[in-house]
């Protein structure tokens, strides 16, 4: 007796992709890994950028490195996507690709390989800078937040409050006290000007390693300002050691250049900047977003009063012949 073969129950279409949480979190890493490195590389396109000199084949190679890398952002993003079980649709409408484009070019196998097995770029160093200017691995006690905590805690000691005495008069618990002196956790503005007039302290000086540390838009109005008070907010934050530490431990760097960054006037060139933020155990990189608003706005200045000055010499020359007649 033959045995006919039944066919089973039709399968559902399958209406979502697939998720598969791991990849989506090697892609999230793999993305957040590629930022790091499209900051760095950006950033060396803008200081090549600044020299006169620099080769047009270095600019572009800078640029072609920069194209690569966010070609793999898009992939990792596109698989993300998928390993989390989200449509395509709007990633489509956004690289003006369709749903179909995107499944073949960015397959997960081959996608999720290349970036297991991605090498990431090295920084280079240009040869105005030293390797303090650019550090690979920067000293966890250089972040924003534990300069602003050693400025509290120099305040602090200044003022032989208790910690005890300090939170009640924050109306806070000790511990919170100490993990803000400490720099073990974030602090609000509120606090930090609480610290401050409670202690005696400058809170303006205070106001710019804050907003540095909690990554928000510098409040002050003029951006030459802003950076000199960051710089001597530093310097406050490393003790307020004297000219001649500094440019004992500051090579390349004259004594007047230093009064210029801390006092002005004007805006130093950039490696005089970054030397002296290296030396008051900051962050170049982190000062480096002020010191191009200030250069900016300081050559802006002197282009407006070079035009105001030839339009009060057209006017004068102009006044004199009238008068000749």
């Amino acid at each position: 007796m033959s045995i006919r073969s039944q066919s089973g129950p039709a399968r559902p279409a399958r209406s979502a992709p697939c998720v598969d949480t791991d990849r989506a979190t090697r892609c999230t890493e793999a993305v957040r890994d590629i930022a790091e490195d499209l900051t760095a590389l950006s950033e060396e396109l803008m200081q090549s950028a600044y020299g006169i000199a620099t080769p047009t084949t270095e600019l572009l190679d800078r640029v072609v490195a920069i194209k690569s890398l966010t070609q793999e952002a898009i992939g990792a993003l596109v698989v993300r996507q998928r390993s989390q079980g989200e449509p395509l649709g709007e990633l489509a409408e956004i690289l003006e690709r369709t749903e179909d484009r995107l499944r073949k070019k960015y397959n997960p196998h081959i996608v999720d390989q290349a970036l297991t097995s991605r090498h990431r770029p090295r920084r280079t160093t240009p040869d105005n800078q030293t390797a303090a200017d650019l550090p690979d691995t920067p000293n966890p006690l250089r972040q924003p937040r534990q300069r602003l905590a050693s400025a509290l805690t120099l305040m602090w000691n200044g003022s032989h409050i208790s910690q005890r005495e300090l939170a009640d008069r924050m109306k806070i618990h000790p511990s919170y006290v100490s993990r803000i002196l400490s720099g073990q956790r974030d602090v609000s503005w509120q606090h930090v000007k609480a610290i401050s007039d409670t202690c005696g302290g400058n809170s303006a000086l205070m106001k710019p390693l804050w907003e540095t540390a909690a990554r928000v838009r510098p409040s002050a109005a003029e951006p030459v300002q802003a950076l000199r008070t960051y710089l001597q907010a530093l310097h406050y934050a490393a003790g307020s050691p004297s000219d001649e530490t500094l440019l004992a431990s500051a090579q390349h760097i004259t004594a007047t250049e230093l009064r210029q960054a801390l006092d002005g006037p004007g805006v130093p060139v950039w490696q005089v900047v970054a030397r002296l933020t290296t030396v008051l155990h900051g962050l170049p990189d982190t000062i480096r977003p002020l010191w191009r608003q200030a250069h900016a706005n300081a050559e802006t200045s002197t282009l407006n009063a070079q035009v105001r000055r030839q339009a009060h010499a057209s006017a004068k020359i102009s006044t004199l012949r009238a008068e000749s007649f």
